[in-house]
């Protein structure tokens, strides 16, 4: 389900847009022990998870002007998990660098498909939360491969009840990756490509 910002935190996030440091330190200081708590839960270690927090909150503000936030706290959560997987696969390639006579561009060309795969990851975590039908609907469409009119005969119901079932999902998928902050995080076309 798409939260909504309140008043108060359209407010905050505008003056924030505008470069406004008190704004940032309102955010700061409502948000930054449950974002710590949440990065210590994911790497057990306290200077890598203080780290994490300083990295998201210097790019919230050096970014401030092109996030489009519909959920702060939705918003920093996502970009902490982020941070978090970013780091670890970092020190993976690092490791795997150290260790084996790959050249470089074989780990850049490796990033991407990370990426891939943790995107992956998310849009099956929302596909789960959908209603049973427009979930059906999806999983048949995109894992499958089905066209409408076979959904359509497995399911029992009308080619166009597939078609806006399809749409549904597609549209909760994207609303949750705006809310999350994923089309900043992930380039757009990977989302697309992931959603097509």
């Amino acid at each position: 389900m798409v939260q909504h910002l309140t008043t108060e935190e359209v407010r905050i996030l505008q003056l924030l847009r505008h470069g406004d440091h008190h704004a940032f330190a309102q955010i700061y200081n409502q948000y930054w022990k449950t974002l710590l708590q949440m990065a210590w839960n994911h790497t057990k270690d306290q200077s890598l998870a203080e780290d994490i927090l300083h990295e998201v909150f210097l790019k919230l503000w050096d970014n401030r002007r092109n996030y489009e936030i519909t959920h702060i706290a939705s918003f920093l959560a996502t970009a902490v998990k982020f941070a978090v997987f970013n780091h670890y696969r970092k020190e993976k390639n690092r490791t795997e660098l150290l260790h084996s006579s790959y050249r470089i561009d074989k780990f850049l060309d490796g990033d991407a498909e990370i990426n891939r795969v943790f995107l992956s990851q998310y849009i099956a975590g929302i596909v789960e939360k959908m209603p049973d039908k427009c979930r059906l609907v999806f999983q048949y469409s995109r894992h499958e491969g089905l066209k409408s009119a076979e959904i359509a005969a497995r399911m029992g119901i009308s080619v166009k009840g597939v078609e806006a079932n399809l749409t549904r999902a597609i549209k909760i998928l994207k609303l949750n990756m705006k809310q999350d902050g994923l089309y900043i995080l992930f380039a757009v076309e990977l989302v697309d490509q992931l959603l097509a």
